[in-house]
């Protein structure tokens, strides 16, 4: 699949970073054009992969280039003034090679949580391909306001977009390691998991070809109806350079033997034991999969340890897991020591952690507007702390 990303803000900025660097080291070509946006020059300044001349400096008027200081109502007004600036840098994307836009923005900060869905808002009106959101959530511990603006954010990015695939930092960050390595390590995770599902039926000369393509036409079709997304993901290691070894199971050499059966048998078991790992351990955004109303399972890896039958009877599952008649499933072989399950189930609405998320965040607003009510009060007793006032001077 071919995407025009967008980074908004600094932690949007700094996964399409990211994703660039995916590409370089796996050849995977998912990045057809890398554009980042912000209001602060300083999270501008330190990509590393986004050429110059797609790093789009907004609000300079207003703010001066020193970012919005996590007021996503004001990060919305100057990605509105700014729009041109912004859809200068898109002019120069080739749009009839691109599958789809893809906004990437962190929702707790105030640049990316304000101006994503206004830019997807504007890519909607004048563009046929789908606008697709990966907006990340702030952890619990981050403070009342980042709730507020993840919860503001996300109710209206959601509406905006064609899906919005979510990943929850909550469910993701270590205990006792750094912020930056443990955004590093994050950022990490989201990569691998999207980078499986987007890169999927891309073949380079001499690659094999999957026997059961998955191409973009399957991502869109999962991701069709709107609502939210999650994925899942699970590995295994396996030694290319031998017969035998750790996961020599997995393979099936043919031969029509006893032996083949048996490992051909053992092969379907290891796959479905790996879909089920995937779709019922740590999703980017933790929920129910009963109700999903659509799925995609790619099976990646070395050709020769990938099993129609496996990848047939893990789909198989998944339609029983989630009640979905559409489940979608291929294999992506590719040159790696390890066998990989991604699965993006779509259009799940049993997730706890948004219901928590506005929950917070009402009662964050709540004390917002009493704190600043009972602030006047205070200084308005503060002021006039006396029984004889004083003129003001105008």
């Amino acid at each position: 699949m071919k995407l025009a990303m967008i980074g908004f803000g600094q932690a949007g900025g700094k996964i399409v970073d990211r994703f660039l660097g995916y590409d370089e080291r796996t050849g995977s070509k998912i990045v057809r054009a890398a554009i980042a946006v912000n209001s602060a020059k300083a999270d501008l300044m330190g990509l590393e992969k986004i050429p110059q001349e797609n790093r789009v400096l907004i609000g300079q008027a207003r703010v001066k280039g020193h970012g919005v200081g996590a007021d996503n109502e004001l990060g919305a007004e100057i990605a509105e003034e700014d729009i041109d600036e912004i859809q200068n840098a898109i002019d120069q994307i080739p749009t009839h090679e691109v599958d789809a836009f893809l906004i990437v923005a962190g929702m707790g900060g105030g640049t990316g949580s304000g101006g994503a869905p206004v830019l997807a808002k504007h890519l909607k009106r004048i563009y046929t391909i789908p606008v697709y959101g990966l907006g990340v959530l702030p952890g619990t511990d981050e403070g009342g306001i980042y709730t507020l603006n993840a919860a503001r954010s996300f109710q209206t990015f959601v509406r905006e977009v064609d899906n919005l695939m979510v990943f929850d930092n909550d469910s993701w960050r270590s205990a006792g390691e750094s912020v930056e390595g443990g955004y590093d390590q994050i950022n990490e995770e989201i990569v691998r998991r999207f980078g499986i599902l987007f890169g999927a039926g891309e073949v380079g000369e001499g690659q094999d070809v999957a026997e059961s393509v998955v191409d973009s036409s399957e991502i869109i079709n999962t991701l069709s109806g709107g609502g939210v997304s999650t994925v899942g993901y699970a590995s295994e290691e396996v030694d290319l350079n031998t017969g035998g070894g750790l996961l020599s199971r997995f393979t099936n050499n043919g031969g029509g033997g006893i032996d083949d059966e048996l490992d051909a048998a053992n092969t379907t078991n290891r796959i479905t034991s790996l879909v089920r790992k995937a779709a019922l351990g740590r999703l980017t955004l933790p929920c129910e999969i009963e109700g999903a109303e659509r799925a995609l399972l790619v099976l990646a890896g070395p050709s020769e340890y990938l099993n129609r039958k496996g990848i047939e009877r893990g789909r198989k599952w998944l339609e029983e897991e989630t009640g979905s008649m559409e489940v979608r499933g291929g294999d992506f072989p590719r040159e790696v020591p390890e066998v990989s399950a991604a699965i993006l189930l779509a259009g799940v609405t049993n997730v706890p952690r948004i219901k928590r998320l506005q929950q917070v965040a009402i009662e964050a607003q709540d004390n917002i507007e009493e704190i600043q009510a009972e602030s006047q009060e205070n200084l308005e007793s503060l002021v006039d702390d006396g029984e004889d006032e004083l003129e003001p001077l105008f």
